[in-house]
């Protein structure tokens, strides 16, 4: 990514995303106490919501939904209505910022195909879904008890045991147990307000009937070669998921896709830093292409909705040495990007690898011709080697561009820095089979093998 491109995507804010992101933060404030006692304030926002859309096809079934619901007749008609102009905002304001980043580096998109394949699941089980749903819209997020959650879990059961239904179920399941965490949501002073408005309205989209069909887009297996760029790892205190960014090669005159793969596996509080590593042993494959920092060779891979893989180890073998430096430098900029799904579209999906170097940082901002891009570090894995002094010291990376409401930020998955006169190149996988820093492995050694001893545990205690 070069200066000019840096300064085309900074420069040319799409117009209407600070009115649009405005509406849809007034009306996920009135779902905090909920659509059953609206004060004037908040039947202000709804009515400012329709008022959004309303040169779009939603215009008019928006502007009547509002009215009523502002009257105090709540249907489940309604509620899907706003919801659906809420993540049309959304949704516009992801393709506009996405359409502009792809404008400045040159990256074409292919165009989402038409929806088709499987069977919905019968709509019968999607009505105690709808119905929880319109409950806590009505009481709010300050108004639900113990009972009101309880009662999802009917809706639950019967979810859980259509496979059609599986990706609504563990929306609600996680929303019901994220919810039930949190009580009693009277005293909190700060809540999730846009995450849980994301979760509730993605929820009574998907209760539709034929969306989880539409949202389907069957294809058929990939071959190739992999090329990883970078890699994400995030930790939860109950689960670690490790995410890579590659390309991938599919012969003939086909250009490179860009495309991304996850594994995961559930822990515990107490493993943190490198020892999380030992948790994904069930992907040695994997782990030793990141840690080498080479190729895959890959024979029929599943292809998943916006440009995933499904990771198949038994599918894939490593191949030869390939430094995503030069991936990166020589062949990102001709990749091809996979379309999101409808549903999918939101701001907080944008995370586009990109190239960059000639720049420096000072105080965890990127300066490049001029040109500023604040650094997101504070999502540094601490099981990894790149730390906020080797990004600081850096002038070259591979990283993910991602837009919040306050603008883009760069989030590093690899650098080149010069320490100590030297210069290295750092990845966020490079700890993949163990640190390779001595101090760190010197470190992690001193306590054994912590996930051994947990399993070990664990053993015991079903046999006894």
């Amino acid at each position: 990514m070069l200066g000019i491109q840096l300064a085309e995507l900074l420069a040319n804010e799409p117009v209407g995303v600070p009115e649009a992101l405005e509406a849809v933060d007034g009306f996920d404030r009135t779902l905090v106490g909920g659509l059953g006692r609206l004060v004037p304030e908040e039947a202000a926002a709804v009515t400012a919501l329709a008022a959004a859309v309303s040169a779009s096809p939603l215009g008019a079934a928006a502007t009547e939904a509002a009215e009523k619901v502002v009257a105090g007749s709540v249907s489940d008609e309604r509620l899907v209505t706003l919801a659906a102009s809420r993540a049309a905002l959304l949704g516009a304001v992801h393709d506009a910022q996405l359409a502009a980043l792809d404008a400045a580096v040159g990256r074409r998109r292919e165009e989402w195909p038409a929806p088709g394949g499987g069977e919905p699941p019968p709509d019968r089980l999607l009505d105690g879904a709808r119905s929880w749903l319109r409950e806590l819209a009505l009481v709010g997020w300050r108004g639900l008890t113990d009972d009101s959650l309880r009662g999802v879990d009917q809706a639950l059961t019967a979810l859980w045991a259509e496979p059609a239904a599986r990706r609504l179920a563990v929306l609600l399941d996680g929303l019901a147990g994220e919810l039930r965490a949190c009580l009693p949501l009277a005293t909190w002073e700060r809540l999730p307000v846009r995450r849980w408005a994301d979760m509730w309205a993605a929820a009574l989209l998907l209760c539709q009937p034929g969306v989880l069909r539409a949202e389907e887009a069957p294809a058929a297996e990939v071959s190739g070669r992999l090329l990883p760029l970078g890699t994400e790892l995030h930790e939860h205190p109950t689960a670690v998921q490790l995410v890579v960014h590659a390309l991938l090669e599919e012969g003939g005159d086909r250009p490179a896709r860009l495309v991304r793969f996850a594994v995961g596996a559930a822990k515990v509080e107490t493993l943190t830093g490198p020892t999380v590593w030992r948790l994904l042993t069930g992907f040695p494959v994997l782990l030793r292409a990141l840690a080498e920092r080479r190729a895959l060779s890959v024979t029929g891979l599943s292809p998943l909705e916006g440009g995933e893989l499904l990771w198949d180890e038994s599918a894939v073998t490593l191949g030869e040495p390939a430094d995503p430096f030069v991936t990166a430098r020589t062949q990102l900029a001709g990749a091809v990007a996979a379309p999101l799904p409808p549903l999918r579209r939101h701001p907080v999906q944008l995370a586009e690898p990109v190239w960059l170097e000639g720049y420096r940082v000072r105080k965890d901002v990127l300066t490049l011709d001029g040109h500023q891009l604040r650094l997101d570090v504070e999502h540094l894995p601490a099981a990894g080697p790149l730390t906020p002094q080797l990004v600081g010291a850096s002038t070259a990376c591979v990283g993910l561009l991602c837009w919040e409401a306050d603008g883009w930020t760069l989030r590093p998955l690899g650098v080149r820095a010069t320490v100590r006169r030297q210069e290295v190149e750092v990845h966020v996988g490079d700890w993949a089979e163990g640190p390779t820093d001595p101090k760190a492995a010197k470190s992690e050694a001193k306590w054994g093998d912590p996930v051994a001893v947990l399993r070990e545990r664990a053993g015991r205690l079903l046999r006894a």
